[in-house]
């Protein structure tokens, strides 16, 4: 008997199958993974602009912005957080991606269009770009000194 006369009775497509073959090996069965949560507003069921107004109430650097001064989700919320964290305060901050609702409130609560957007000592400061000119121009400093 040829190898391909072999080959032919051991594939049960071309010949006979064997008579003797193994028991079919059991399959293996694997957890399913959990599916990433999604990060949870910490608003909760609050309305959004009594949220916005009581955190920036509560904290005196808050920071709306696209993820989180550890983790940021675009540039100038990295930019933002980043000359923040050089003055050493700690900064409060709401990651707008996890509530579209509080992306729009604090947007139409300061009319200002862009995210990130600064409050320090409950004041507006504006964007990126604002915040940037502040930190060059040593306003910045001074704004932080006044602080408790």
């Amino acid at each position: 008997m040829g190898l391909v006369d072999r080959i032919k009775r051991r594939l049960p497509i071309f010949g006979q199958p064997e008579t003797s073959s193994p028991p079919p090996r059991p399959r293996p069965t694997f957890a399913a993974e959990p599916e990433p949560a999604e990060e949870l507003s910490a608003r909760g069921s609050k309305p959004v602009a009594e949220y916005i107004e009581q955190f920036v109430r509560d904290n005196q650097v808050v920071l709306f912005m696209k993820g989180s001064p550890q983790s940021p989700q675009c540039g100038f919320s990295a930019g933002a957080a980043g000359i923040l964290a050089g003055y050493g305060k700690p900064i409060a901050h709401v990651n707008v991606l996890a509530d579209p609702d509080v992306r729009d409130g604090v947007k139409q609560l300061t009319s200002w269009p862009t995210i990130p957007q600064v409050f320090i000592g409950g004041e507006f400061i504006g964007g990126a770009d604002i915040l940037r000119a502040m930190h060059e121009s040593g306003e910045l400093k001074e704004k932080f000194a006044s602080l408790q």
